[in-house]
């Protein structure tokens, strides 16, 4: 519970409906101004080991729940969350360096997440198919087990959920890692929510670690023989190493990871839906979504009046501490992040580009920062950049549109804006990524659609159905009414 809107009072670790302290701990900090946001537990293996049991003890009770029963639990979990709304946007401000606005919008999402997971629980789980003998021959979709769940620290309410509300519903259970980052707001609150709704002890867990033990307790996760299941949402590199280590083992793993997203402005365009996109797909939460617009592709016939339009709406944007509902742009995440940018920014500045706004780097602060004459020698056209910072490129026709976005290792989501929605469509079909959006922003989600991308960007997809054939074994079952015979040498 929030003691305060600044401050937050750990109770543990969450293990087999428990609170547990360890005798290490670290300072989790508040981006904005450096202080200590609360004191956290510094698990490691044991920790996660004693999670995995506690999740496996749990597991064949919750798996042989009625369907109607985690229904009721998935609605108990949403209407905590309402209840608990602005304690959890206080964590997504103070905690998570995010603007007032994105807490609330999280906060009104995550709820639904959940009613999204009570709905599958009403589905079908398997299919009738034909039989060559008269069986009676059924597919079913049966719950894994243990399914170990790592979240990340941009998105904290909305991605955690995601990561394990269909699972838990499909009757796996859980043991929850949250990024160092946000421990609070990405799992020991939702600790305290689930806890709160009664679900039973050991079918949801949750252990924290800093940054120093992240290795030793995510190896454990993956690799523990009783984890059958991992959903991560993260950085590509990290998301490489743990697919790569679940593939060893054998496991399901659905990995959500970066991208370096488009969105193509036709010349055909309305420009203030164009900017207003551009806009908020490029700064929402400091640029610090996966799905962020990091290139705006401008047909050039309107490439000089977009730029003008997109700069004068960027740069009314104020940036500071989101202690201050007026700044939407606050810190970014840690001092690793803020490196990262500055660097693609000098690196693009030195190169020949333009920076038509912004630029200012300070403590864990970025301006809104608009590049122009980018080339695709400079690493901010290469890489994600996960920051504030937008790129603006000029393009003659649709195709050489098309290979701009596809001139990436990653592949996740995009946006066509234009009057012409043929034309839209057939530029989404030829894009090498997950999603796309026309005449919107690359930067979209909803709890029951399949959210993913292809390429370096992740496998699998999370969200409704698709959640659910992930996290859950296929097994075929016959009931020979047909008494198939045998050869008679048998």
């Amino acid at each position: 519970m929030l003691d305060s809107p600044t401050k937050a009072r750990i109770e543990g670790m969450y293990v087999g409906g428990q609170w547990l302290q360890t005798t290490r701990h670290f300072d989790d900090i508040n981006p904005s101004d450096g202080s200590v946001y609360a004191r956290v537990p510094d698990g490691g293996r044991a920790e996660t080991r004693a999670a995995i049991d506690a999740a496996q003890a749990a597991f064949p009770a919750w798996a042989a729940l009625m369907h109607t029963e985690r229904a009721r639990y998935m609605l108990k979990i949403a209407d905590v969350l309402e209840r608990r709304k602005m304690d959890y946007v206080a964590a997504a401000v103070a905690e998570g360096g995010g603007w007032f606005g994105k807490g609330m919008f999280e906060s009104g999402y995550v709820p639904e997440v959940f009613r999204a997971a009570a709905a599958m629980c009403y589905n079908a789980i398997g299919e009738m198919m034909p039989s060559d003998h008269g069986k009676i021959s059924m597919v079913q979709r049966v719950p894994m087990g243990v399914v170990g769940v790592i979240s990340p620290w941009n998105m904290p309410g909305i991605l955690t959920a995601r990561g394990f509300a269909f699972p838990l519903a499909a009757g796996n259970t859980i043991v929850l890692k949250p990024s160092e980052d946000t421990p609070y707001a990405g799992g020991l609150f939702f600790a305290e929510v689930l806890h709160e709704a009664g679900v039973p002890p050991g079918v949801f867990n949750v252990i924290t670690c800093s940054r120093d033990r992240v290795s030793e307790m995510g190896d454990e996760l993956v690799e523990h023989p009783l984890v059958k299941g991992i959903s991560f949402t993260g950085s590509t590199p990290v998301g490489r190493q743990i697919a790569a280590k679940a593939g060893a083992h054998l496991k399901k793993a659905c990995v959500e990871l970066g991208g370096k997203d488009s969105l193509i402005v036709l010349e055909d365009a309305d420009m203030d839906r164009a900017t207003s996109a551009a806009s908020f797909g490029a700064f929402m939460h400091q640029g610090q979504i996966c799905m962020s617009v990091e290139k705006v592709l401008v047909q050039e016939s309107v490439y000089p009046e977009f730029l003008r339009a997109f700069v004068a709406r960027a740069s009314k944007l104020k940036t500071g501490d989101t202690a201050s509902k007026d700044n939407v742009i606050g810190p970014l995440i840690n001092d690793r992040q803020v490196a990262r940018v500055k660097f693609q920014i000098e690196d693009a500045l030195a190169k020949g580009a333009k920076a038509v706004l912004g630029g200012r780097v300070w403590d864990r602060f970025v301006e809104p920062t608009i590049l122009t004459n980018v080339t695709p020698d400079m690493a901010v056209w290469q890489d994600e950049t996960f920051g504030p910072v937008a790129i603006v490129v000029p393009f003659k026709t649709d195709a050489e549109a098309i290979a701009m976005n596809n001139d990436t290792e990653y592949g996740l989501s995009a946006g066509v804006i234009t009057r012409d929605e043929h034309r839209a469509l057939d530029i989404a079909r030829r894009l090498e990524t997950g999603m796309c959006h026309v005449n919107c922003s690359s930067v979209n989600d909803e709890p029951h659609v399949p959210f993913g991308g292809s390429k370096a960007s992740g496998v699998g997809k999370h969200g409704g159905k698709w959640s659910m054939e992930t996290f859950t074994e296929t097994r075929w079952i016959t009931l020979d009414r047909g008494h198939r015979p045998f050869p008679p040498v048998f």
